[in-house]
């Protein structure tokens, strides 16, 4: 099971292969093969040891105290050390980073890492944090080279470096990003199938946007895996004796549209129900991704820590209700062209679609225009570039939706997308895309960070997404999911449970 050299595909190029800056999710797929954790999570969502071997947390939750391991190196001969996780946590938080997950993930709790000795560590928080060890296990918080830190950002983007099982060595923008085996790892997470250097010697990590081309690679076997396998594609994978599905949905808040309730027409509760209610997600589902993908109605998705099923249908499709709620907030009237107006003006609902959208996900979008064109909707969805989406939506406030998702293994994610405290920027954008502001949702937040007591916080995040559920604060639709179709040449590959993403550790090929 040693050596040979794996060939990857995906259909997106990482922003930068620090995840640390910005937040995408290319970042941390690839992120994952070189950067180890300060702890693990097993399947049962269990929190391990990693890079630290033991932690204590003070009686009044505010110290997290680390007892790092003492044999790990960086790649590039840097040491494991407290200086190293204090490098790490303020780099999080930097401005200059421009990070974006990760500092929602810590900026409103962390405060210093103070050095008890050379391989502990105590970080101090300004408020309790139930999740803090959940977070710590995701890539994108992944452990990096305090030397390498200290280099330009831009420097750390296109080389940075861990203590994985791999290393970057080259990064050809838009063809490939190569890494190698690092032939001295010697202290992979309890969660992993083998210990010691990784079984393969290199990974050739290919960008094919295209979907078709992507899938006939992986067919042919010119490519050991791909991922974002496409949903017209699940079927003829399944009937090739030569490939292997791996298809797994992810945690976290599932891909929707949130609505900016800051103006109208959503700032009206009855609005929103109506636009949920009128638009015929299951169908577009059926239509548009083969009925391969789930629904997902609620704030969560299923996978996710404390997930709760009570909110699993409180977005059925009724567009007979859809059109009572709109006639109770006046939107009685329709134009020439079967649009609902109200004093003059008609009920449109502009939508804004990053260029990186999937096909398959604008055609959804384009469904669900059609099916809430017929209760008198009238939506616009607006192509943008990347750039455009940055500086009007998730800096600005300028769309009545906005299409997005949060992969993340704990509940905590409806602070970050609805809390009071992330209306406004964190790092390059806000996260409450919907500018949702409740004092008493906020403190049922609070309090679920306060307790360790899993029971305690069940309840305290049932009652989160009841509240997110009633208020109709996003049009949910499918769950993210990774989606890998496996060449036979390839044996080992597995998902990582934190994040439900890829991990080549104990993957190795036969060619």
């Amino acid at each position: 099971m040693s050596g040979g050299t794996l060939i990857y595909a995906t259909d997106r190029e990482p922003l930068c292969l620090d995840p640390h800056s910005e937040g995408d999710m290319p970042q941390v797929f690839i992120a994952q093969q070189f950067l180890d954790s300060l702890v693990s999570m097993d399947d049962n969502g269990r929190i391990g040891p990693w890079l630290a071997k033991s932690w204590e947390v003070s009686a009044d939750g505010l110290v997290y105290t680390f007892h790092l391991r003492d044999d790990v190196r960086f790649t590039d001969g840097t040491p494991l050390t407290a200086e190293a996780v204090r490098a790490n946590l303020d780099h999080m938080i930097d401005p200059k980073t421009q990070s974006s997950t990760d500092k929602n993930y810590i900026v409103r709790q962390y405060v210093r890492t103070d050095i008890i000795d050379e391989h502990t560590a105590a970080v101090h928080l300004s408020r309790p944090y139930a999740a803090f060890l959940e977070v710590l296990s995701q890539g994108f918080l992944g452990i990096e080279s305090p030397t390498a830190l200290k280099r330009p950002e831009q420097a750390n983007c296109e080389s940075p470096v861990g203590s994985g099982p791999f290393k970057v060595v080259r990064w050809d923008r838009q063809n490939q990003i190569v890494l190698e085996r690092n032939p001295d790892y010697a202290w992979g997470p309890p969660t992993a199938l083998h210990q010691g250097p990784a079984y393969l010697d290199r990974i050739e990590w290919k960008i094919i946007p295209d979907p078709s081309v992507r899938f006939a690679s992986v067919q042919s076997g010119d490519v050991d895996v791909i991922d974002t396998l496409p949903p017209e594609a699940h079927a003829p994978a399944r009937g090739n004796p030569d490939l292997t599905l791996v298809l797994r949905n992810r945690p976290g808040n599932p891909t929707n549209g949130t609505f900016n309730i800051t103006r109208e027409p959503f700032s009206d509760r009855r609005v929103r129900e109506a636009f949920v209610r009128a638009a015929n997600v299951d169908g577009a589902l059926k239509s548009v991704y083969f009925g391969e993908f789930p629904r997902a109605e609620g704030p969560l998705s299923s996978v996710t820590p404390l997930y709760s099923a009570d909110f699993e249908h409180a977005q059925d499709y009724d567009p007979q209700l859809a059109g009572r709620l709109l006639d109770e907030a006046g939107w009685t009237r329709r134009d020439a062209d079967g649009y609902r107006t109200k004093s003059g003006r008609r009920l449109s609902v502009v939508i804004p679609e990053d260029e990186y959208l999937s096909v398959s996900e604008r055609a959804l979008w384009e469904q669900v225009q059609a099916s809430t064109k017929k209760v008198g909707f009238a939506v616009d969805l607006q192509p943008a570039s990347h750039a455009v989406m940055m500086n009007r939506v998730y800096t600005g406030w300028d769309y009545d939706a906005r299409i997005e998702y949060w992969n993340t293994n704990t509940p905590d994610v409806l602070r970050y997308l609805f809390g009071a405290d992330f209306i406004g920027s964190v790092g390059p954008f806000h996260s409450n895309g919907s500018g949702y502001n409740d004092p008493q949702f906020d403190r049922v937040m609070e309090q679920a960070l306060e307790t360790q007591d899993q029971d305690v916080r069940r309840q305290l995040y049932h009652q989160a997404q009841q509240t997110i559920s009633q208020q109709y604060l996003q049009l949910t639709t499918y769950p993210q999911s990774t989606r890998l179709a496996i060449y036979k040449t390839a044996h080992g590959v597995r998902v990582e449970p934190s994040l439900t993403i890829t991990y080549l550790y104990d993957a190795w090929v036969t060619k």
